[in-house]
């Protein structure tokens, strides 16, 4: 087990600060709502949630259930370290110390510190040793299923995991060593680095895809599990609301032979997802065979899909099979189906609905046995509206559609992801990179990452090609290919050296936009006011679009409807 973090980087305890966090809590009986930092909360029977618990187990499994209640606390934890660290001001001592506190208000948990927190946001050193006390899962485990032979804090942990991972910007596991659903006194956890953890996999292989979608229909409620083989799909991980949602949907189509037609913005990783559904599928030990529509000259896509045969007519001077034949048992997956030609359209079609295929210059046909996965990065329906693409192939290929969310919209899998890609290349250049700067995490939470988790992926190796051995990696690392860089964030090129807590904005009275400021608190007249401009003008750029105008301005949809009918008032 890692030492403790040296005693320079201890963390001062600003004790528990209710009134801070009941300035922040509202109930609002007359509208049906509380709200806990303009998030709607839930004030909801223990007993209630108790009850779904044993029904998941009972119908999923033990890890399954954990699986989800893990992603599920982590999300929690994003959200309140959002929201902690915006109304401290940025203050990470504060929004650290304040986290816990919430948690009890919360209702879950009473945290008792075992040895004080200590931490450094520019090193990413971390160490947390906890007591939980009146845990609910724990007792709630107890009550229902006796003594375990596992650690039953599954959300808390997740939680914990979220908290300190949003605010350290880099992944910190917490793990269970003590739980009174094991029989011990009380529950105790210690977070580290997920670098500094010896067993890291054993938390972190619940907010991985392959495990998620592979676990079980039943599994027995006492049994101690062990973990599943390496699926060797590691970057597929998450725990956002959008990934989640995902991956359930694999889950349910993965056992069946239907179409499945993944659709998102270039670079979201719609082939990586098309191979976990194969690698979890019946027909995992078959080909899987990957064609880019997109890239295959237009005179030549028939012979490319449906194979070529030897002779005059062809030009081709030997008989070559095409992508179904090549797929025959497996799994073909069409990427960018949306740039096939009409005329291969109407070929790829009949391929589909009789199952099988007649290579070029061929008057034979061949019987294929191909599942169909394919994907697109535009909206198919408005092709099919502007006659660019065929109805009813659209239809055959429309069986199971699954969208998946650009990383700005599931910015909580974005430090999980940087783990995956940091590990890979340092190993890949034989390199040891300590971590990620507190700016720098910053910075990559903050961009909008217009290529997805390509560009994310490409920044890292970046990053690791750039950084010195042994040390971390910073802005001028990462965001040196062209990137705008988040307002916030120094520019590239600027000293890497400091504590990496000066990102504050310049003197007001050289910083150019002071006048356009001066302009803004003229017009609006109160901070209320300002407000109010913003969204109007959000919801203009966004041509009326409340959802677009919420992330336009870092808002969740709920919070941005709260506010408007708040102001209408």
């Amino acid at each position: 087990m890692a030492t403790p973090a040296a005693p320079g980087f201890e963390l001062h305890a600003h004790g528990a600060d209710d009134a801070f966090l009941a300035r922040h809590l509202r109930f609002a009986a007359d509208e049906g709502e509380i709200r806990l930092f303009d998030q709607r909360m839930l004030l909801m029977h223990g007993y209630s949630l108790a009850a779904l618990r044993r029904e998941l187990i009972e119908r999923l499994g033990l890890d399954a259930t954990r699986e989800l209640f893990t992603r599920l606390g982590y999300q929690q934890g994003v959200e309140d370290a959002r929201n902690l660290r915006a109304a401290a001001g940025g203050d990470i001592d504060l929004a650290l110390a304040r986290g816990p506190r919430l948690r009890e208000v919360e209702g879950f948990v009473r945290n008792r510190v075992v040895d004080r927190m200590q931490y450094d946001a520019e090193s990413g050193q971390f160490w947390g040793d906890y007591y939980w006390q009146h845990s609910w899962e724990a007792e709630t485990h107890l009550r229902e299923f006796g003594v375990s032979g596992s650690p039953a804090c599954w959300m808390m942990a997740g939680y914990a995991c979220g908290y300190t991972t949003a605010m350290m910007g880099r992944p910190v596991i917490w793990r269970e060593i003590e739980c009174v659903a094991m029989g011990h006194a009380q529950c105790r956890v210690i977070g580290q680095p997920i670098e500094e953890c010896d067993d890291a996999d054993e938390v972190l292989r619940f907010l991985r895809v392959e495990d998620f979608v592979t676990a079980p229909r039943h599994r027995a409620v006492a049994a101690d599990v062990a973990p599943p083989p390496d699926s060797g799909l590691p970057d597929l991980v998450g725990a956002s609301a959008g990934f989640n949602a995902v991956a359930y949907r694999l889950k349910r189509v993965a056992p069946t032979d239907a179409t499945v037609l993944f659709m998102g913005e270039s670079g979201v990783g719609k082939e990586r997802f098309s191979k976990a559904l194969h690698a979890i599928g019946p027909r995992a030990d078959k080909p899987f065979v990957s064609v880019n529509c997109a890239a295959i000259p237009q005179e030549l896509v028939e012979a490319e899909l449906f194979g070529v045969e030897k002779g005059a007519f062809t030009g081709a001077s030997a008989a070559r099979p095409g992508r179904f034949e090549r797929a025959d048992g497996g799994t073909l997956f069409l990427d960018e189906i949306g740039s096939l030609p009409m005329h291969a359209q109407g070929k790829l079609l009949r391929v589909l609905q009789e199952g099988e295929v007649e290579r070029v210059g061929d008057t034979r046909v061949r019987k294929v046995d191909v599942r169909i996965v394919a994907a697109a990065n535009r909206n198919l329906r408005e092709a099919v509206q502007a006659g660019h693409f065929r109805e009813d192939l659209f239809f055959r290929l429309n069986v199971f559609p699954i969208e998946i969310p650009p990383l700005r919209d599931r910015r909580e899998d974005i430090p999980l992801l940087v783990n995956v890609f940091l590990q890979r290349y340092a190993q890949r250049f034989g390199k040891t990179i300590a971590g990620l700067t507190r700016r720098a995490s910053e910075a990559l939470w903050a961009y909008d990452w217009p290529g997805n988790v390509r560009e994310l992926e490409n920044m890292i190796e970046r990053g690791v090609i750039l950084a010195d051995d042994g040390a971390n990696m910073d802005v001028q690392h990462l965001f040196s290919g062209g990137e705008t860089l988040p307002e916030f964030a120094p520019a590239v090129g600027a000293a890497a050296t400091g504590s990496g807590q000066g990102m504050t904005s310049a003197d007001p009275m050289v910083d150019p936009r002071s006048r356009q400021l001066d302009r803004l608190l003229a017009e609006a007249g109160s901070l209320e006011g300002v407000e109010t401009l913003l969204m109007e003008h959000a919801l203009r750029t966004t041509g009326g679009n409340a959802s677009a105008a919420a992330r336009l301005l870092g808002l969740g949809r709920g919070q941005f409807e709260y506010r408007r009918k708040k102001r209408a008032r």
